[in-house]
């Protein structure tokens, strides 16, 4: 069984930056195809922010562009997620998710709480 671990969360101010982290164990990023960040604020559903597939392709929601960055260490079976300028509006639970496909990433962590203050 998959297990996933986020970490990194944390108070930041806008315009800052964090790097989230993602422990992966039951298996290693190598043989899984695909993680993923998502995220939930309070009150909204929650949505994707970024995916990396094996071949370290990614896609990111359209207000992440150009200011986060998913990356994948198969090495030591980590997932990072790089923010910067981070605003008000990024406040939320950070979640990593996997699986073999785009359209099924049964795993899921914890999640992280990110709050970026104004």
């Amino acid at each position: 069984q998959v297990r996933l671990v986020e970490s990194g969360g944390g108070l930041v101010q806008a315009g800052g930056s964090l790097t989230l982290s993602c422990a992966v164990s039951g298996g290693s990023t190598s043989s899984i195809n695909v993680f993923g960040w998502h995220r939930q604020a309070p009150g909204k559903q929650r949505e994707s922010v970024a995916v990396i597939a094996k071949n370290s392709v990614t896609n990111y929601a359209n207000s992440v562009k150009g200011r986060f960055a998913i990356s994948r260490n198969n090495d030591k079976n980590m997932v990072y997620l790089s923010m910067i300028k981070l605003k008000p509006e990024d406040t939320a639970v950070y979640y990593c998710n996997a699986g073999n496909s785009y359209d099924n990433m049964p795993y899921w962590g914890e999640g992280t709480l990110v709050t970026v203050s104004s």
